[in-house]
């Protein structure tokens, strides 16, 4: 199905993406042009670790969950991603295979945009190109901070540095995934999360809120966990 995206009520799949917010309205329908509109019901996957990318999909709605999985067979939950974000964007620039997979978490509308095209856009719109490269580094730099916490840290410290950068200016975190994938995001069991949320919740330094939400009640006391 051809994108129909500019015909939607409200910003459409390609204004409301960063990559894009420099493009006028006539460059935008160009990418629009090489635009594919497919909608994925909840657990279903959008790609697997071995396909063949040759696509960038934009999330317009909904919401999809990237991982990988261990040599064991776990699952690690790398990021959970939403309207506006992007992904599969590695393949654009490499031959290899995808290594990740991208699974929908609710009812999500992605337009895809075919690889090749998107290059030579690329090269008539450099800024495309270099917005790819900022959005790519800053998820670099999340990787590598994950990973910095999960090597170097306990479990209880991890946690409280992970609510700490999660938390909006109110002191709240609002999760944007089951706890089961916020665990595997951490590298922890959910049992264990569960636990460390509810010591947490005893010392007073944070509020558990139904399942999604958490009001950090005492940042400071967070900050010196070991």
């Amino acid at each position: 199905m051809d994108c129909n995206c500019f015909k939607r009520e409200g910003k459409n799949c390609i204004e409301i993406v960063p990559i894009f917010s420099n493009l006028t309205y006539e460059e935008m329908m160009e990418v629009a042009r090489i635009t594919k509109e497919k909608t994925f019901e909840k657990g279903e996957m959008i790609y697997m670790a071995g396909d063949k990318g040759d696509k960038l999909y934009v999330i317009h709605s909904g919401k999809v969950k990237i991982t990988r999985f261990t040599d064991s067979g776990k699952e690690q939950v790398i990021r959970v991603l939403g309207p506006g974000d992007f992904m599969g964007e590695l393949s654009i620039f490499s031959p290899l295979p995808l290594t990740d997979n991208g699974e929908a978490l609710s009812q999500t509308v992605t337009c895809m945009i075919d690889g090749k095209k998107l290059k030579e856009l690329m090269k008539k719109y450099p800024t495309i190109a270099f917005k790819v490269m900022e959005e790519l580094s800053q998820r670099l730099e999340k990787a590598e901070h994950l990973i910095e916490n999960i090597s170097l840290h306990g479990v209880e410290r991890r946690l409280a540095l992970t609510l700490i950068n999660m938390a909006n200016e109110k002191g709240e975190v609002s999760l944007k995934m089951s706890k089961r994938d916020f665990a595997s995001h951490l590298g922890m069991s959910q049992e264990t999360l569960s636990r460390k949320l509810t010591v947490f919740q005893d010392m007073g330094i944070i509020k558990l809120i139904g399942h999604r939400r958490i009001i950090l009640l005492d940042i400071e006391a967070l900050e010196k966990i070991e």
